[in-house]
């Protein structure tokens, strides 16, 4: 049994692969995030294309998306937090981070917030937005915490030398 690439902890064959493959449909804007996921990290670009709303296809390069996808390390899927996007929603809201490694490159960390859209009973992804990464705050800096440049060193290693 191989584990779904979308970190439900589920098989593939029992969680994303149905809904890819249209035996079943997405029943939530997130188990279409989740399979959406899972369709890059198995080159499943047909669906990739097919989820995404009709509205929202014009600029969609198939074959340049496939050959990311496949060049590509998938490292994981975090859903950080939905809002609506459920069996009764028409609209819903999935703020997700993917990571990957590009070929040859660093781990990469991709968080979004999607926007999906429910229409003949069917979910759709919209479009999304990069969520900015937010500075850290700290009221009282101590010699082992991040620096609060954001350089990811510990404050006695960067600007409190």
């Amino acid at each position: 049994m191989s584990s779904c690439p979308c970190g439900s902890g589920s098989s593939y064959t029992d969680c994303c692969l149905p809904i890819i493959k249209n035996l079943r449909p997405a029943e939530t804007a997130e188990a279409l995030m989740r399979a959406r996921y899972a369709a890059y990290a198995t080159t499943e670009m047909d669906f990739v294309f097919e989820s995404t709303h009709p509205d929202h296809r014009q600029n969609y390069d198939h074959d340049g998306t496939r050959a990311w996808a496949e060049s590509s390390e998938w490292l994981g899927l975090q859903i950080v937090a939905t809002d609506k996007g459920g069996p009764t929603d028409d609209v819903g809201q999935v703020e997700f981070i993917a990571r990957f490694r590009e070929q040859g490159g660093a781990a990469r960390a991709h968080h979004e917030n999607s926007r999906f859209l429910r229409q003949d009973g069917r979910w759709y992804f919209a479009d999304g937005v990069m969520v900015k990464n937010q500075p850290i705050i700290v009221s009282k800096v101590g010699r082992n915490d991040p620096c609060t440049c954001g350089s990811g060193l510990k404050y006695k290693k960067c600007c409190g030398k």
